[in-house]
């Protein structure tokens, strides 16, 4: 198990530094030597945040500015050498209602590229009080790879704090070890068997939190899961849960998870990320679509994608025929180990990959700067098959054109069940999905290099 201890030198975070050194720190940081800042194009659409507050009669805040938080400097130094500039509309009406006091709960839904983890990273570190070491924020992801994504954006954040982190994913911890960093993120099943096993105490955790809680919440393991975590953590512990997508079902639900919460939350076809080109390819059969798939590999030059399909099985296959064809692939299950699962998720963050192959295990939250194209060679459909799981392939497509960036999706539509999925998604999303012709190589060539490209 991994605890770090981000510096030795912060002081203590638990008041508030004054507003001279605050406007110091915004110049000094003007003048830091960055590099090109990961985060200072966030997805900005024509929406309106919607809030709904727990108390009608509080005032509802909204900030234009970090500083206008009073955050600690150690707080905001690392903020803006992350490329933060300015609060994103998100954040401009969610972190005032994450960090006021008393605390209250939350329900927070914006679609992805939209500044969401940096938010709740920033709250649950502004709740630690850093001259007690003890377990005191803990968030949850319903994924390994997600969960190792939100604490580097935590690690980033708290870079200049003393915040001590640590992960509870499978092998991150040692037999019988005793976790007791300040902040911890993992997955419900590891985190659940720790706080069981007093291997992690939550008597001071102020602030636990679910990230992509319609997943979470919906899915029969892991709701399980989630409730009992929940009932595990004091009574005043402030609960946050943010996603992408709500249904109507999982947000009743919520409401009675996260009671008296404060919500913001956007219409589902504003969800539906403007920057992403969406096209679908008609394949003859089954053997067919590979061959397309095959041929848009050797026709075009992309930057990186990822394939989704529906099973483990097709996962392997296809990489192996593209193996076989001269592609270079890797792919990502369920069915992997936690050390391979590791392994082929940093190579592919790292750029060392092109082409990942996967299941829905990264369909959400996960954010790779350079993916310009998804291939949904399975459309996500709910358990019989009859109908799309829109959540899904809205969380899929939201892979690519990450942060307001131009990203392509196709769909590959090889029946009548397949393609009338298809109809189904462009009538709920209200957008086009436009057909590219497979029996004409220029065509698909003209067609899709102009937008990638783009």
């Amino acid at each position: 198990m991994e605890v770090t201890k981000e510096s030795a030198n912060s002081p203590s975070l638990a008041s508030n530094g004054g507003d001279k050194a605050v406007d110091k720190l915004a110049s000094d940081v003007a003048t830091l030597d960055v590099a090109v800042p990961k985060h200072s194009e966030l997805h900005e659409s024509n929406y309106e945040v919607e809030v709904e507050r727990a108390d009608p009669n509080s005032p509802l805040y909204s900030v234009s500015s970090f500083e206008d938080l009073k955050l600690h400097p150690d707080l905001l130094k690392g903020i803006y050498e992350m490329g933060f500039r300015k609060p994103s509309k998100i954040q401009e009406k969610a972190l005032p209602l994450l960090l006021g006091n008393p605390p209250r709960n939350l329900i927070g839904q914006s679609q992805s590229g939209t500044g969401k983890t940096a938010a709740f990273a920033l709250s649950m570190l502004s709740r630690i009080d850093y001259s007690s070491d003890v377990p005191q924020a803990i968030c949850v992801a319903p994924a390994r790879e997600l969960a190792r994504q939100i604490m580097a954006v935590i690690k980033s954040m708290g870079k200049y704090t003393t915040v001590t982190v640590a992960e509870a994913i499978k092998q991150s911890v040692m037999r019988n070890q005793k976790v007791n960093a300040q902040l911890i993120v993992g997955t419900p099943g590891t985190m659940t068997d720790l706080i069981k096993r007093r291997l992690i105490d939550v008597r001071n955790v102020k602030i636990f939190v679910l990230d992509e809680a319609d997943n979470m919440l919906d899915q029969q393991g892991l709701g399980d899961q989630s409730i009992r975590l929940k009932n595990m953590m004091p009574k005043n512990t402030q609960i946050v849960l943010f996603s992408a997508t709500y249904s109507d079902e999982v947000r009743d639900f919520a409401t009675r998870f996260a009671p008296d919460a404060n919500q913001f939350k956007l219409k589902v076809e504003e969800l539906s990320v403007s920057t992403i080109k969406q096209f679908y390819m008609d394949c003859k059969n089954s053997d067919h679509k590979f061959e397309v798939l095959d041929a848009l590999y050797a026709l075009l030059t992309i930057g990186q994608s990822i394939i989704f399909v529906q099973r483990r099985d097709t996962a392997d296959t296809i990489a192996r025929r593209m193996t076989e064809s001269g592609h270079r692939v890797i792919n990502l299950h369920g069915g992997l180990t936690p050390t391979e699962r590791d392994q082929v998720m940093d190579a592919f963050r790292n750029g060392d990959a092109k082409v990942l192959i996967t299941t829905n295990v990264l369909a959400r939250g996960i954010d790779i700067m350079q993916v310009n194209l998804v291939i949904n060679y399975d459309i996500p459909t709910n358990v019989t098959g009859r109908t799309p799981d829109y959540e899904t392939y809205l969380h899929r497509i939201g892979r690519t054109g990450r942060f307001g960036r131009t990203g392509v999706s196709i769909n590959f539509v090889h029946d009548e069940q397949s393609w009338k999925l298809v109809e189904m998604i462009q009538n709920h999303f209200k957008r086009e999905i436009v057909q590219v012709p497979t029996d004409d190589y220029n065509k698909i060539e003209k067609i899709l290099k102009k937008e990638i490209k783009g």
